[in-house]
């Protein structure tokens, strides 16, 4: 299973190479945005303000801002679940510790 995370592109970096800066959830990385770059109309620069999904560096598809804000809460709420269920493992480890 592949995840893609959002994140929004905020700047060409390096046309030439096809690089862009994207910002996910504060912090910016760069990307390589060759898979999408033909959605975009006109030029790459047409890409700064689109939100992607964003795969091992590579901007793999274009979605639009609700999408992604939808999948931020979903990634969100996965790590608060699984924060939940380590606390539940290492209480279970302490008490096994104790008997």
């Amino acid at each position: 299973m592949c995840l893609g995370i959002p994140g929004q592109i905020v700047e060409i970096t390096d046309a030439a190479r096809m690089m862009a800066l994207a910002d996910i959830s504060g912090v910016r990385r760069e990307v390589n945005v060759a898979c999408v770059a033909d959605e975009a109309p006109g030029a790459l620069g047409a890409l700064v303000g689109k939100w992607v999904l964003i795969h091992v560096g590579f901007a793999m598809s274009l979605i639009d801002e609700a999408e992604a804000a939808k999948t931020l809460d979903a990634l969100r709420d996965l790590g608060e679940a699984q924060e939940t269920l380590r606390q539940i493992a290492d209480g279970d480890a302490a008490l096994a510790v104790q008997r």
